[in-house]
């Protein structure tokens, strides 16, 4: 029984796309914590015998399946991203505020904002909704974010007053 949940371990990490703690990872597959600590041990076990291009890491948010740091070099020659230095600036503003409403930003960055969320939601950076107590959207970062720039958790610099850092980081840009 072992191998099955191994092998399911291993599809909900592929499909969650993020760690996992034992204890999701047995809500999701539906069994008690000793059973999926054997499977992940049996998980981890295969993948560092076999010749792959993923590995099962333990991280401090959890469990996570990922590509072997060994070919970070060749996501970056297949995958490359083309982001201009305000599309940049955007994304930083929109991942250190997350989830941040598109007016917000807009009065944080500017009317430039508007092209740069298209461009970054088309990437995949950005996950764009409708704001169900505005008429503005919310902004927040996907996984996809996290991957490319293998950030697992931003600092959270700006929760003491975040008005005055905002201002500050704004000022300093120099636009």
């Amino acid at each position: 029984m072992t191998t099955v949940t191994a092998t399911k371990i291993e599809a909900i990490l592929y499909l969650k796309g993020k760690p996992l703690s034992l204890g999701e990872i047995a809500e999701y597959a539906a069994c008690d914590r000793a059973t999926v600590e054997e499977g992940m041990i049996e998980l981890m076990d295969n993948y560092a015998r076999r010749d792959s291009a993923l590995e099962v890491v333990e991280t401090p948010d959890g469990y996570s399946l990922q590509l072997r740091s060994d070919y970070h070099d060749l996501v970056q020659t297949l995958i490359p991203v083309e982001l201009g230095l305000g599309a940049l600036r955007t994304l930083a503003a929109i991942a250190l505020n997350s989830p941040i409403l598109q007016t917000d930003l807009i009065n944080l960055r500017g009317s430039g904002v508007y092209q740069h969320v298209a461009e970054l939601v088309e990437l995949g950076f950005v996950r764009k909704k409708r704001d169900s107590e505005s008429r503005s959207y919310s902004l927040q970062i996907t996984p996809k974010f996290h991957q490319y720039f293998q950030i697992e958790q931003l600092p959270q610099i700006l929760a003491k007053e975040p008005k005055e850092q905002q201002l500050e980081l704004e000022l300093g840009t120099g636009e």
